[in-house]
């Protein structure tokens, strides 16, 4: 039986959650997760890079130089790509790169990515903090108490609002409501700090 330890705000196991077997105790499925990632990057893309053709370019209404009899080669505008402040050939133009996957693999690449932070142990649930934090000093001694050093997005449902508020200035910190979040916001961070009723929603989510 998968088991995942739950701490509390010292870094003390204090009980453990029983995972699914048949969805943490398969091999990692990284083909969906690349899906995902693909299609949530491309959404972020802006697609704003914009070149003028030739004949977008103002000017070139006259022929720079006679046809024949001056030694030059021919040539019939100044805006032609051949001359510097010339039109762009096959150059970018704004579109759009987003593109939709199904609901049913969005749902599968959260459930891989959530298997993968839970292989490489870089997945670690705790208690809901009931108490409130006045201080950014007191919410970090507890980060400390729990080794999270590194790039952690946090999952904090159940906790008290003061939380949020307090982790606000810490660099390597982020909060997500577990309503809000994919697979890309899970993969893009080392650890994923979440509470038991954070990891008991995305359950519920990876299971339909």
């Amino acid at each position: 039986m998968l088991k995942l330890p739950v701490l509390n705000k010292d870094g003390k196991e204090v009980e453990s959650l029983e995972l699914p077997e048949k969805l943490f105790g398969n091999r990692l499925n990284t083909y969906v997760m690349n899906q995902a990632v693909e299609m949530y990057r491309n959404a972020l893309r802006q697609g704003t890079a914009s070149t003028k053709e030739r004949g977008s370019v103002s000017g070139g209404g006259k022929k720079p130089w006679r046809q024949k009899g001056t030694g030059r080669s021919r040539q019939g505008s100044i805006r032609s790509p051949l001359w510097t402040g010339g039109g762009v050939v096959f150059g970018p133009h704004p579109r759009d790169f987003s593109y939709t996957i199904s609901k049913k693999v969005k749902t599968a690449a959260l459930r891989e990515a959530l298997h993968a932070k839970y292989i490489s142990q870089d997945l670690c649930c705790i208690q809901e903090f009931k108490d409130k934090f006045s201080k950014t000093k007191e919410f970090a001694q507890v980060l400390k108490a729990l080794k999270i050093v590194d790039k952690t997005l946090a999952l904090l449902d159940g906790c008290d609002e003061s939380v949020q508020q307090m982790s606000r200035n810490i660099p390597y910190f982020d909060v997500m409501r577990s309503d809000d979040i994919n697979a890309y916001d899970i993969l893009r961070y080392k650890k994923l700090l979440l509470t038991k009723t954070a990891f008991k929603k995305i359950l519920k989510r990876i299971q339909k």
